[in-house]
């Protein structure tokens, strides 16, 4: 009887959650997109298309870290952090009036993330688990603001508005604690900011990341 409960226990029981630790680095680019500035004492009101650059391997570096609580083989929940960057290009910086304008420091992403994956789905020849997985999170954005005109220098870290992060991708076992992987993220935030003289800047920013990077879970 008693081997009979026990093993009606292991069937029952679901298996032991996990937590696993995330780093990253890779290639991050962001499209073109709306400017609106208002009430600035150099520039007055204007609308610009900004053109970003990534520079994702010049100081500082794109990078990013996450936590993930594994509740069970499939589903996890956690905490992640991405370092991303966009710089105007040059027409830009032209159309908008400005020296120097960047989010570069950087245009930082923080959300709280759901994930799903699929467990050794596939093999290598040597029998070492290939898992893919999606993800999904929302959070903030908190840009380092970094620009610069005639009568104004603004630079610091401001709350920027709300976040939204996409990714998928792939994990391949190394050993029972280690692992690689690499996935494609996209993060889309909101950022409404203001000049040291007055004023404010808004503009929405879309990133798109291959990222390549290692785990350890425990």
């Amino acid at each position: 009887m008693a081997g009979l409960l026990m093993a009606g226990f292991s069937i029952s029981a679901p298996a032991l959650a996990e937590t696993e630790i995330s780093l990253y680095s890779g290639a991050q680019s962001a499209p073109r997109s709306g400017v609106d500035i208002s009430d600035h004492i150099d520039l007055g009101d204007r609308h610009i298309t900004a053109g970003w650059e990534g520079r994702s391997f010049s100081k500082p570096y794109y990078w990013g870290a996450r936590v993930t609580r594994w509740e069970n083989p499939n589903f996890g929940w956690g905490a992640e952090f991405t370092h991303t960057k966009v710089y105007a290009d040059k027409d830009t910086l032209a159309k908008a009036g400005m020296s120097h304008f960047e989010f570069s420091d950087g245009e930082n992403i923080a959300t709280i993330n759901a994930m799903y994956r699929w467990p050794g789905l596939w093999r290598d020849l040597w029998r070492r688990e290939i898992t893919p997985y999606v993800l999904g999170g929302i959070g903030i954005s908190v840009p380092h603001v970094e620009t610069v005109t005639a009568h104004d220098r603004t630079w610091g870290y401001q709350l920027g508005g709300p976040a939204i992060r996409l990714g998928a991708g792939v994990s391949y076992a190394i050993s029972t604690n280690w692992s690689a992987f690499g996935e494609y993220q996209m993060t889309w935030s909101r950022n409404d900011v203001e000049f040291d003289t007055g004023g404010s800047l808004k503009t929405d920013i879309i990133t798109n990341a291959v990222n390549i990077g290692v785990s350890y879970r425990f």
